[in-house]
């Protein structure tokens, strides 16, 4: 039997605890756990076993505080998962337990006969002194581990999917001993130790007695078997490494930080399982005009004054190539297009495609020539913008009897003389 963790001693006088937590100001049961009134066995297991192990003394040595809060929440739980207990809490509250009521006052006089702990503290003391009913390993066949890489691929690429190759160290049954790590002419013995079950049961001692803690065989480490004569090849393990290219399909659509399985290209499993999956995390480079959002592609084109007045036909660059798109006469700057099905594939279905979403800038010349900047003058002239002598701003209503010419026909003269 191993030696009781230290924190587990102090309860051998629980009683004198009980007697100074109902002394004092004793909280709701329910508010302890953290739980509602209507709450069932599970989530009553399972608030106690959140409590008991954030405040177990094992985990706060040393602090009272978290100690007495271990009790406290113990006290509830003993209280709630008993049906009969749990009816006299609703209906007396505290007063139920007082005075011979539940036992002999306080949490030290409580029958903890009628709460199930066991299955909690197997699992709390799994995680605080390792292996418990959690991650136990057994003899039986068991997958083995995966291997994991990662690959760069282009933006095209990850629209249209491509085809890799690796290089990945995999691990294969050494041929000289056919996987058993024993030399030539010799067998693995059964581990005495475990006697070939290849897990060992510890018991501990707990508040609510004996508590049995199943962890894998520290000497043949869940394999059941010992080496004693280890094959010269491996090395005892019975497997043999080497470099291998594997070929890798990346599917249309993936996305950055998206991973690729490739089953059985993993560790070699345990006696007798599967082998582990390689799997192959995608980083997708940056585009210099491209960016991605789920299916769809956005990007920006610009355009001229000139196009965006006048109307034009002009050339979008999409991952399908190129495609001409009439500009509307009068098109504002900032204005989106959409490019129908000329996104990103669906993963789940190639054929279905996001759009293409694109906007149109217009661009300011910075460097013009004279005869530009005439043209421009005329234009800026014809459009109304040229500002007027006080004369001229005073000279009446010389142009009431005519029609006044819209914005795009002055545009038009201007471009046409």
């Amino acid at each position: 039997m191993s030696r009781a963790p230290q924190s587990f001693l102090m309860y051998q006088d629980i009683s004198h605890e009980g007697e100074k937590i109902m002394a004092e100001s004793k909280r709701d049961y329910y508010e302890v756990l953290g739980v509602g009134k209507d709450a069932n066995d599970d989530a009553l297991k399972k608030a106690y076993r959140q409590v008991a192990k954030k405040y177990h003394p094992d985990m706060n040595p040393g602090d009272a505080e978290a100690e007495k809060k271990f009790k406290e929440a113990s006290e509830a739980y003993a209280v709630l998962s008993d049906p009969e207990k749990r009816r006299q809490y609703d209906q007396f509250g505290h007063a139920a337990f007082e005075g011979g009521a539940g036992g002999a006052g306080g949490f030290g006089g409580f029958d903890f006969s009628g709460a199930d702990f066991s299955d909690i503290f197997g699992d709390i003391f799994g995680d605080l002194f390792g292996g418990g009913r959690r991650g136990r390993a057994g003899q039986g066949p068991m997958k083995g581990m995966n291997i994991r890489k990662s690959v760069r691929i282009t933006f095209e690429e990850a629209v249209f999917g491509c085809e890799k190759e690796l290089d990945v160290v995999l691990k294969d049954p050494c041929p000289t001993c056919g996987g058993t790590g024993a030399k030539p002419g010799t067998s693995p013995e059964t581990c005495s130790k475990c006697g070939g079950k290849g897990q060992v049961v510890y018991t501990q001692q707990s508040i609510f007695g004996m508590v049995q803690n199943v962890q894998t065989c520290p000497d043949c480490h869940g394999t059941g078997k010992i080496v004693r004569e280890k094959c010269a090849d491996c090395g005892g393990s019975g497997y043999v490494a080497s470099r291998k290219k594997i070929s890798v399909k990346i599917p249309a659509g993936i996305d950055n930080g998206q991973s690729v399985r490739i089953r059985d290209k993993g560790e070699p499993g345990v006696n007798g399982g599967p082998r582990g999956d390689l799997l192959v995390e995608v980083t997708v480079a940056r585009h210099p005009i491209f960016q991605r959002q789920d299916m769809h592609i956005f990007s920006t084109v610009p355009i001229s004054f000139a196009q965006a007045a006048l109307g034009a036909d002009i050339r979008i660059k999409t991952v399908d190539g190129e495609v001409i798109y009439t500009v509307k006469a009068g098109t504002k700057t900032d204005t989106k297009v959409r490019l129908k099905g000329k996104g990103v594939p669906s993963l789940r279905n190639s054929q279905v495609r996001g759009d293409h979403y694109v906007t149109l800038v217009i661009q300011t010349p910075e460097r013009l020539s004279a005869e530009a900047k005439e043209a421009l003058r005329k234009f800026d002239e014809l459009a109304g913008n040229t500002l007027r002598s006080a004369g001229a701003a005073g000279s009446g209503n010389t142009d009431s009897g005519r029609k006044k010419k819209g914005f795009m026909d002055k545009v038009k003269e201007a471009f046409d003389d």
